[in-house]
């Protein structure tokens, strides 16, 4: 006796509910055991994106070898991105165990305030009595504030255990981004087979390239524009005569590139400028024109990112600017390009046309013989 439609049609439901179930639970357990290594991949494939391009030109240069490119592109930029952070690394520590044993043999010497501190706006009224307490009775001081310096020194210790973390994975996130490069156009021809897979042959190729040149526009515009600073800042800094001018500069294109606040170097830069000039007006001048540079990338983003795209300019910037607040410095590429993909697929859907149906073909009426 043969099943009831129903009863096929219940058992033949509660299969495809059973499959959908457990395959549901797979990708879950997947994405837990994948989770704690989600930033580095994105990084890796975020950095393989941008890179991709310089890996082709390297490639054709050594006569097609992929390998040998993406190797060269990782040693050049481990390179590039160590000596600085070694250099400055060792310089504060220098500087550190300087302070520490001035501070213990009691040689430590801050010298008096010029009487033009006193004349700064706003602040030298508070500032010129508090430095010449400082250079009187240091270690006083020190014993005052100390119960409010724990709290910094933790802070500023967290920061930059944070800061150390965060570098390493950026490290390995280029070491990985080597071994994707190298296996590129396999990578290349299957996200295109994933797309294709998930919206179909007519629109998967075009989302596809749309991501990669999404990702590329970002980081072209956050280089670009960390370049632009570096530029504005670091001519300050030579003409005020700021000692390692060239390393501070270098510092401000890494902080740029990172997306870290430029006042990490500016704001020290202008109190070391105010305590040694002896002008007031070239110190307020250095400050203004430090300022507009450290304030420049807020102009230069919208007009750096999205450029050459397919999607207008503001879906991507609202995407970067939105993406950074949610999710740090990752969501400054993932958010445009999600964005992207949601205007994109959104305006496809506006523009869609349902085709016009064909009246029906008659057959002729053949004469009766």
């Amino acid at each position: 006796m043969l099943p009831s439609p129903e009863k096929l049609l219940s058992r033949n439901l509660l299969d495809v509910l059973i499959r959908a179930g457990l395959i549901l639970l797979l990708a879950l357990f997947c994405f837990r055991i994948f989770h704690p290594f989600l930033d580095l991949m994105l990084w890796s494939v975020i950095l393989a994106i941008t890179l991709y391009p310089l890996h082709q030109l390297l490639s054709g240069w050594l006569g097609g070898r992929p390998n040998s490119a993406a190797t060269l592109i990782v040693i050049l930029g481990l390179v590039i991105l160590l000596v600085p952070v070694v250099v400055i690394g060792m310089s504060m520590a220098d500087s550190v165990r300087d302070l520490v044993h001035a501070i213990q043999n009691r040689t430590l010497q801050i010298p008096l305030p010029p009487d033009s501190v006193q004349t700064w706006p706003v602040i030298g009224q508070y500032v010129y009595p508090f430095w010449t307490r400082v250079a009187t009775d240091f270690m006083g001081v020190v014993h005052q504030m100390a119960p409010h310096l724990q709290g910094v020194a933790k802070t500023l210790a967290g920061q930059a255990a944070g800061a150390g973390m965060g570098l390493m994975q950026f490290l390995a996130a280029f070491v990985i981004a080597g071994v994707i490069m190298a296996y590129g156009e396999l990578g290349s021809r299957t996200s295109c087979d994933i797309a294709i897979r998930i919206s179909g042959p007519d629109r998967g190729p075009g989302l596809a390239e749309l991501c990669t040149g999404t990702i590329r526009a970002v980081a072209q515009g956050v280089v670009g524009v960390a370049f632009i600073q570096t530029m504005i800042l670091g001519l300050g800094f030579v003409v005020m005569g700021i000692p390692g001018a060239g390393l501070l500069a270098l510092g401000v294109l890494l902080l740029g590139i990172t997306q870290l606040p430029v006042v990490l170097i500016t704001i020290p830069a202008i109190i070391y400028v105010f305590m040694t000039n002896d002008s007031l007006l070239v110190a307020i001048l250095f400050t203004i024109w430090t300022m507009a540079g450290g304030l420049s990338d807020n102009v230069l983003k919208p007009l750096m990112f999205g450029r050459g795209g397919k999607v207008p300019m503001p879906v991507i910037l609202i995407g970067a600017l939105g993406g950074m607040l949610s999710n740090g410095i990752i969501g400054l590429f993932v958010g445009p390009v999600v964005l992207a993909l949601g205007y994109e697929l959104f305006m496809s859907w506006v523009h869609e046309r349902e085709a016009p149906v064909a009246p029906p073909i008659e057959p002729p009426v053949q004469d009766a013989p």
